[in-house]
């Protein structure tokens, strides 16, 4: 579900939006698998119309088990635009956070050893001002959500300082984007990301 468009102020663009990662609907899978097979294995073993009450009655336990999640799923958004990140979760009863850029400190991650071979974790933002601290459950690439959010940042600050444009805050995050999927394939090591990240940032912010 995309954000809407009209959200957005006259010259704000978005760089990236993400629902959460999809490990949070493995019990859903799992409840499928599972009962699938007894639902197979009823239905091959009752006469009808039973074995069609039994996977009937197998749909309707998956849906109950599974549902909630399916939704909070497709209905959570995380999104980062040229001015704020904005955290939007619910169908019909429906909550937001949003962080200006400006008012970010800090932006720290976590993964666990399976999280990063998934490739997930969690993200964690210090801002200014009365929202504190807010952290952001099972983001695909924390690492490099994080990169994204510290290049918009700084882009944004130099914006105000310098006249930076939408365009270029736009094009330092592709770059950045390039970079951690280079690293993941394996074809930059850590220490130079973090050196090429450094160089970019320095480049874009005139520094």
């Amino acid at each position: 579900m995309r954000y809407p468009s009209r959200l957005l102020t006259e010259n704000e663009e978005i760089l990236d939006q993400f629902r959460p990662h999809w490990k949070v609907l493995i019990p859903s899978i799992l409840w499928a698998m599972l009962l699938a097979a007894l639902a197979g294995v009823a239905f091959a073993a009752l006469d009808e119309p039973w074995g069609w009450i039994s996977l009937g009655v197998a749909v309707l336990i998956w849906l109950a088990l599974s549902l909630r999640s399916l939704i909070d799923w497709f209905f959570t958004n995380y999104v980062l635009t040229t001015e704020r990140i904005i955290v939007r979760r619910g169908m019909i009863a429906r909550t937001g956070v949003e962080i200006p850029l400006e008012n970010v400190t800090n932006v720290l991650f976590s993964q666990t050893v399976l999280e990063r071979i998934l490739r997930y974790g969690d993200v964690t933002l210090e801002s200014a001002g009365t929202q504190g601290r807010s952290k952001l459950d099972d983001i695909p690439d924390p690492e490099g959500f994080q990169s994204e959010v510290y290049a918009a940042r700084e882009l944004r600050t130099t914006h105000f300082t310098g006249g930076d444009s939408v365009g270029s805050i736009r094009d330092v995050v592709a770059q950045l984007e390039a970079l951690a999927d280079l690293r993941e394939r394996g074809h930059l090591s850590d220490e130079e990301f973090e050196v090429k990240k450094e160089h970019l940032l320095r480049e874009a912010t005139g520094e």
